[in-house]
């Protein structure tokens, strides 16, 4: 709010007059919103007003004088020639600002509403008109007179007293004044020479602009909307303020809203931490993120002028109500888990840009480029894509109906809502009511589909969470049980057969691993089949896939335990799985200690401390035939042979180092179990399932003859 300068000075005087204040802030929150009556006056003279003034306040409803259009510039001091008292206005028309009893404006609900220009013979007219008043004022003598410029127009004003400018709202330095959302003004009248008498005339004029967009709001916008005030200073400061808090009162939801729309909104941002897999919930997190800031946009543009009216009504029309049009729509396909049709996506994308197109064509934005005829024309494509996005959010619906039931039906009424709440400026040319003000509160239907979607998705999101959190409970139990099944199928820590001592520490990363081993001694031969691998993943998958590939192993040992037969099969059981590959490495170990080793892609195993040789091969389950490496040498007694996982070698650090091959050399010459290797893997920084199995040839103990 900006106040001349000349009202600084008086800002002392007006400490006095606390009682007014106070008393006009009571009657603006509490007493009903009532259109002031103005003393009576004398009567009128030709087209002058006259008005007696006491320590009061009186509206200026006329008559005044009106014309569109702008004023010429006196050729010597530039000042406009219709400002100037001495101007013959006459045959200019007449105006009467006097409102019907309760009147209210159908968009903020400010009291005192006179329709404007637009429906008094100037329909379709934008730009510039002028408003001139003859004022006769009976006062007390040395009285300072105010003038509050009209709390309710379209747009920006400029206020001039006896040809000289008082003030103005709204920004004229450039050739298209900067507009504000309608806010109260008020201006200090420098005194004249008649007023210490008591008496004076005064010839009070106003030049006002409004923006084509405007024109969209309805078939009575333009011009004034309420009438001026006029009178003592005092008197019109407290009656300043009473606008004020009416103005404030009648925007108080706007704040509201935005603040529970934002917490509602990090509420679901963030409800994805307990279930990562549900999209729906940044899809709503993000929409009412949207609809926070607009509603905060709309309160920052009624009580500040800190950004042009443009700026809301561009924000809001060309991104905010297209983004938040689509959002919902794809918000219910993601809720009910739709798929088809498949090409809703891509249809809603050509949407969203068209409708932000149409939208801001139809507003009239670049009005000195698009001519107003094809801007009028946009308003319709507005409207059909209004139309085809409200009937693909109730396909939506209709279909969760049909497959979830309740959460459709309580999706119904806020979706149906929303959707006539999305072609309020045509319901309201059509003269269908889309505001209520209750208590001074403008409380309009997209206001009331907003509440009504917030009760439903508070619902429906516990709804959702705990459904969420049961399923991720019986996850979790399932991944219990995969565990124990794991630990099951894993052969004992310490096996002790004739001439080899077996030892096997298994440690995964997650609750269930990826590595896997199996220690299967023959029945009749004496021999020893290890097997041991990873499969690609981590987790449930790759624990179930543990499971199948040992389950192969134990079958097929039982046919052969060939080491390369087995890694054959065990391939052949992962082909056609999709990304299901394992490397493997299995090796036969004879009474005598003769090893056959076959390997596909493991990590080689490590004789007395040094790595084997071993030629390279693919993991099993890439192609048909697994072209796998075999080896074979011979275990002596106290030879020890260590198999482990590559989780040993890429264990990482804090800093970011490898435990590497070097550490690995160094520990299996000084760690005596299979156990310690691996706990020494992990200590280090356990980045992948960690499996040691350590073999050691020990003496066959033969029976002595008796």
């Amino acid at each position: 709010m900006a106040f001349p300068a000349k009202e600084v000075a008086t800002m002392a005087r007006r400490l006095r007059f606390v009682f007014p204040v106070i008393l006009g802030f009571w009657l603006a929150t509490w007493a009903p919103a009532q259109t002031p009556k103005p003393k009576k006056a004398p009567e009128q003279a030709g087209s002058a007003m006259h008005v007696n003034i006491g320590e009061s306040v009186i509206a200026l409803y006329g008559p005044w004088k009106f014309q569109v259009g702008d004023s010429p510039l006196d050729p010597v001091t530039h000042a406009p020639l219709w400002a100037d008292p001495r101007f013959d206005d006459s045959k200019w028309e007449t105006v009467d600002l006097t409102p019907k009893a309760g009147s209210l404006d159908p968009v903020s609900g400010l009291s005192g509403y006179v329709p404007g220009w637009t429906q008094k013979g100037h329909p379709g007219y934008w730009g510039y008109a002028w408003y001139r008043i003859h004022a006769h004022i009976a006062t007390r003598p040395g009285v300072r007179l105010a003038l509050a410029g009209p709390g309710d127009v379209d747009d920006v004003y400029q206020a001039f007293d006896g040809g000289k400018l008082v003030g103005s709202f709204g920004d004229f330095s450039s050739s298209r004044p900067v507009v504000y959302f309608t806010q109260p003004m008020m201006f200090e009248l420098p005194p004249s020479a008649a007023d210490s008498a008591g008496e004076s005339t005064r010839v009070l004029a106003f030049r006002l602009w409004m923006e084509p967009n405007t024109l969209l709001a309805g078939d009575d916008v333009g011009g004034f909307h309420t009438a001026p005030l006029l009178g003592e200073v005092d008197a019109v400061a407290a009656r300043h303020q009473m606008r004020w808090l009416e103005l404030v009162r009648s925007y108080a939801l706007s704040p509201v809203q935005a603040l529970m729309f934002g917490l509602l909104g990090l509420v679901a941002c963030s409800l994805v931490l307990f279930d990562r897999s549900d999209r729906v919930y940044l899809w709503i997190g993000a929409l009412l993120l949207t609809a926070s800031a607009q509603f905060a946009l709309l309160a920052i543009g009624s009580w500040t002028q800190w950004i042009s009216a443009l700026i809301p009504t561009v924000v809001q029309d060309v991104l905010f109500i297209p983004l938040i049009f689509t959002g919902w729509v794809m918000v219910w396909r993601v809720w009910f888990r739709l798929r088809h049709p498949a090409w809703v996506p891509q249809a809603l994308a050509a949407l969203v840009l068209l409708l932000m197109l149409s939208n801001a064509l139809g507003d009239n934005v670049f009005f000195t480029f698009v001519p107003q005829p094809v801007s009028h024309a946009f308003l319709w494509v507005s409207l059909a894509v209004r139309v085809m996005l409200v009937a693909l959010m109730l396909g939506n619906v209709i279909e969760g109906i049909r497959k979830e039931g309740l959460e459709g039906w309580l999706v119904l009424p806020a979706v149906v809502l929303a959707g006539i709440s999305g072609f309020a400026p045509e319901l309201r040319r059509m003269h269908i009511p889309t505001a209520w003000f209750l208590f001074g509160a403008t409380f309009s239907l997209f206001q009331l589909a907003n509440l009504l979607l917030v009760v439903v998705l508070s619902v429906l999101l516990l709804r959702r969470l705990v459904v969420s959190l049961r399923n991720q409970r019986l996850l979790a139990l399932d991944v219990k049980q995969a565990q124990e099944v794991q630990q099951v199928i894993l052969p004992q820590a310490r096996t002790t057969l004739p001439g080899l001592v077996i030892e096997s520490e298994y440690r995964p990363a997650l609750v269930v691993g990826g590595d896997f081993f199996q220690i299967i001694p023959h029945a009749t031969d004496g021999s020893l089949l290890i097997v041991a691998g990873d499969v690609t993943g981590k987790g449930l998958k790759a624990g179930m896939l543990v499971a199948l590939l040992v389950g192969a192993i134990r079958s097929t040992a039982e046919l052969n335990s060939d080491p390369e037969f087995v890694l054959q099969a065990l391939n052949r059981r992962l082909l056609g799985r999709g990304e299901a590959h394992a490397t493997c490495l299995a090796l036969r170990i004879g009474l005598d200690g003769a090893v056959t080793l076959a390997n596909a892609g493991h990590m080689p195993p490590f004789l007395n401390g040094q790595p084997l040789t071993v030629d390279g091969a693919l993991p099993l389950g890439m192609l048909p035939k697994t072209d796998c490496s075999v080896k074979r040498f011979k275990l002596l007694e106290g030879d020890r042979l260590v198999l482990m996982s590559d989780g040993v070698v890429e264990a990482t650090n804090a800093e970011g180092h490898l435990f590497g091959f070097e550490r690995v050399h160094a520990l299996l010459r000084t760690a005596t179990t299979a156990a310690e290797v691996a706990l020494i893997a992990q200590t280090f920084g356990q980045e992948d399932d960690i499996s040691v199995i350590s073999v050691t040839r020990t003496a066959v103990m033969e029976a002595v003859p008796a």
